[in-house]
C-alpha cells in the first residue's frame, strides 16, 4: 500500500514537471510590465499583508498573506511577460496573487511587484521572481516544495533564493513563527 502511495505521488510529480515545462521563457522585461516597489516598510498590519516573512526549517524565508511558505519555479524567466507553469503545473502551484498593483509586505526587504498572471489575475513578484504556493504544504511553516524537481526554491525576504534542503524533510507538525 505505502508503495502504491510513493509510485502514485512520483507519476503525479512527473506529470507536473511536464505541464511546467509547456510554459515559454518570454523576453525578459523589468517587472514584465507589472509594477513595483521597494518594500520593507508598510502601514498595512500584518495580517492584511500579501507577503511577509517567517521562520521555517529553512530558515527566514518569504509566506503569503496566510503564512503559508512562497516558491519561484527555476522555468520562469525573471520579468518575463509570462509564467512558465501551466496545465498540470497549476494544479499543484498557485500564483501568489494580489489586487493591488502595489502589494502590502510585512518584513520583506526585496523589491515586490506584480506580473500579469493566469485569468488575468496579477501575480505577485520578489526581486522579479514569481511568487506561488505549493499544495503539497498543508499548513504555514512546511516547506515540502523546496527543491521539488530541483526547479522550486523559498525566498529570503531580500529575494534571495535559498537552494539548501537542510532539515527540509516534509513533516505535517512544521510551522512557521511569522516575524514581523
Amino acid at each position: 500500500m505505502r508503495k502504491t502511495i510513493l509510485l502514485t505521488t512520483m507519476a503525479a510529480g512527473a506529470l507536473a514537471l511536464a505541464g511546467c515545462a509547456n510554459g515559454s521563457s518570454g523576453a525578459a522585461a523589468s517587472n514584465a510590465g507589472g509594477s513595483s516597489t521597494t518594500a520593507g516598510t508598510s502601514t498595512t498590519p500584518a495580517a492584511q499583508a500579501d507577503l511577509a516573512k517567517a521562520s521555517t526549517s529553512l530558515g527566514t524565508v518569504v509566506v503569503d498573506g496566510k503564512g503559508m511558505t512562497v516558491y519561484e519555479f527555476d522555468k520562469d524567466t525573471v520579468g518575463s511577460p509570462t509564467t512558465a507553469c501551466t496545465g498540470t503545473c497549476v494544479g499543484l502551484w498557485s500564483e501568489v496573487t494580489t489586487t493591488s498593483s502595489t502589494p502590502a509586505v510585512s518584513g520583506v526587504t526585496g523589491q515586490v511587484g506584480t506580473a500579469p498572471g493566469l485569468n488575468g489575475v496579477q501575480q505577485v513578484t520578489l526581486a522579479g521572481h514569481r511568487l506561488y504556493t505549493f499544495s503539497g504544504d498543508s499548513k504555514a511553516g512546511q516547506v515540502n516544495g523546496q527543491s521539488f524537481m530541483n526547479l522550486w526554491w523559498v525566498l529570503s525576504p531580500s529575494g534571495q533564493l535559498i537552494k539548501s534542503s537542510a532539515g527540509a524533510a516534509p513533516s505535517s507538525s512544521s510551522s512557521a513563527t511569522p516575524v514581523y
